[in-house]
């Protein structure tokens, strides 16, 4: 009995498989993965599917450039899955003129580490309390532990003597247009730029 035909447009019928051929190139568990995709001067893009890399890569609009350990079989190809691609050609992409403000990618910023006392984050703080008319802003979020933003409350610096190692700042650049919607695989650090201290 032949196996249902997939891919097809509605009304047309697709061209006629092997009925022997497998369905599918790659597993649901390896395809549903998440794969880098550089710009072909090496830029961050944007996050796809490993599935949609595997596309672009058998159709030969991309290169891997960093893969992992499994692979995806049809009749004649096997391919490593991967991690990293780059485009073959050059794509010209509007970018907001602001890296978007998330409670992940403060964390980014800040290493997920409290500016206050050094110890792992797991909050936001605003370092000019919004009671006393501090903005949402960049340069006045930063990531905080539990105990620290307890501490501070709706008190200012001044008042509790504390001081910033730094001043928070907005961060730019193309990687941090990535990281304030997802965790961030290891093996895309080399191309992002992130500390070792950000979680996957």
């Amino acid at each position: 009995m032949p196996r249902p035909h997939h891919g097809s447009s509605a009304g047309h019928p697709g061209p006629r498989r092997d009925p022997h051929s497998p369905p599918s190139p790659a597993p649901p568990r390896v395809t549903s993965a998440a794969t880098l995709l550089l710009n072909a001067t090496y830029e961050p893009l944007c996050v796809v599917s490993s599935r949609r890399a595997i596309v672009l890569v058998l159709a030969e609009k991309a290169v891997s450039v960093d893969c992992a350990q499994e692979e995806v079989h049809s009749e004649s190809v096997t391919l490593p899955v991967p991690v990293v691609v780059r485009l073959t050609r050059y794509v010209r992409v509007p970018y907001p003129a602001q890296v978007p403000l998330s409670r992940r990618a403060v964390f980014t910023r800040d290493g997920s580490i409290c500016v206050y006392c050094g110890s792992s984050a797991t909050s936001i703080d605003h370092v000019v309390p919004r009671s006393r008319g501090g903005t949402h802003t960049w340069d006045n979020v930063v990531a905080a532990c539990r105990r620290c933003n307890h501490t501070k409350a709706d008190r200012s610096l001044a008042e509790l003597g504390w001081k910033l190692p730094n001043p928070p700042r907005t961060p730019s650049g193309a990687a941090w247009r990535l990281l304030g919607a997802r965790a961030v695989d290891p093996r895309w650090r080399e191309w992002l730029g992130v500390p070792e201290s950000v979680s996957a």
